[in-house]
């Protein structure tokens, strides 16, 4: 029976990320198509616009696009945060032997992208966007793993998935501890103390997972006021959710299933239309060619399956754990391809990077055409190992 309700939860969460994927992708081709417009003036005016709350004591006024940046996506941080702990409890990740690969391809996965744009732009002004290339999208990645149907076994695709909940995983600690700006130990201190609340509530068995959400938008503020950015609260607040092991549906699954159509429906899309609102200009095409643009391109394009297939061999040649039932070394670069998806986080992650706009614009391009061409090479390296294997029978 539990591991029906898993199978449950993470059906409904692959449904999902399919149709969010294509709508992902729909409201990216009309972000920038509108930025492109006369209407582009007027869109990036209202992402500019000013709403909230300000007094002496409270700060709560920023534009539309930092409310949709680190507000709503605080809430596509706490799915993460979610997911993470589903995983580690009860799911790929609850046992050393389950949770190596994926781990361990993550990992490689992301360490190689990261070193290809250092060795690239080390010593330029662009040196800080070393994290960009280390990202997945998992929305995009597993919307087009999931065009391929029954050609893949359904292993490949549990694969995929824990990957790259561990890649979102690395990303987040590396927000946190790189991306973040000078610490106020006042604020950490009263969102720490938030954090215990929950941590307390935990332990006194309260089961209502909505009654964490109410300390968790306070957590929230005190975060975002930190100078630790403010999604992370959104993992903080995850992890204090109960779950189990059991045949019962716990808090946690409740709280998944109520946020993964809002947020693969509503706030990636929302994000996805609001930070791709780029007119492109020359020189923004020739960024493509300049160090940023190769070092996120060949990070995630090259980077991605290169980290994850030399750490599956190892791993696998080494007896450390085994490859993904029916799957082969060649699927294993297929997925390399796909997480090299690297659109939500890695746009997320270069608004952290750079102050100037024309660097977050270049980025921002950059990720979306790799991206792109990642997902094609990824569908069409998968599709025809499947054709192979069919072939040899």
């Amino acid at each position: 029976m539990n591991k029906l309700i898993n199978l449950t939860v993470f059906r409904d969460f692959f449904k999902s990320s399919n149709a969010g994927g294509i709508i992902l992708f729909i409201c990216v081709i009309l972000s920038l198509i509108l930025a492109n417009t006369p209407a582009g003036v007027g869109l990036q005016n209202l992402l500019d616009r000013r709403i909230g709350y300000e007094s002496e004591h409270i700060h709560l006024n920023y534009s539309i696009l930092l409310w949709i940046n680190d507000g709503l996506m605080a809430i596509f941080f706490l799915l993460v945060g979610l997911e993470i702990k589903r995983e580690i409890v009860e799911g790929e990740l609850s046992s050393p032997r389950k949770a190596s690969l994926p781990i361990l391809c993550a990992i490689g996965g992301a360490i190689v992208p990261a070193l290809i744009y250092v060795s690239l732009n080390a010593g330029t002004e662009t040196a800080s966007g070393w994290g960009i290339p280390m990202a997945t999208d998992i929305a995009f990645a597993l919307a087009v793993i999931g065009l391929l149907g029954k050609r893949i076994p359904p292993s490949l695709k549990i694969f995929l998935a824990a990957l790259a909940i561990v890649d979102d995983l690395i990303a987040i600690m590396v927000i946190a501890f790189f991306y973040s700006s000078g610490i106020e130990t006042s604020y950490l201190l009263y969102a720490a103390a938030g954090l215990s609340v929950l941590i307390i509530m935990n332990r006194l068995n309260v089961l209502n997972p909505y009654l964490y959400l109410i300390p968790g938008v306070f957590i929230w503020y005190f975060v975002h006021h930190s100078g630790i950015h403010a999604t992370i609260a959104g993992v903080l607040v995850a992890m204090t959710i109960p779950t189990n092991d059991t045949d019962v549906e716990s808090p946690l699954e409740r709280l998944e299933h109520a946020l993964v159509r809002p947020v693969n429906f509503l706030i990636i899309p929302l994000f996805a239309f609001a930070n791709t609102n780029i007119t492109l200009a020359s020189e923004m095409i020739d960024g493509l060619t300049a160090p940023l643009g190769l070092g996120i391109g060949l990070g995630l394009l090259l980077g991605k399956p290169i980290g994850i297939f030399l750490m599956a061999y190892l791993c696998t040649k080494l007896n450390v754990t085994t490859l993904p039932v029916g799957g082969t070394y060649k699927q294993i670069i297929g997925v390399g391809l796909l997480a090299g998806i690297g659109f939500t986080m890695s746009i997320f992650i270069s608004i952290l990077s750079f102050e100037d706009a024309l660097h977050v614009n270049e980025a921002k391009l950059s990720i979306l055409i790799t991206s792109i061409l990642a997902g094609i090479a990824g569908y069409l390296f998968l599709y025809n190992s499947r054709v192979e294997q069919a072939n040899k029978l």
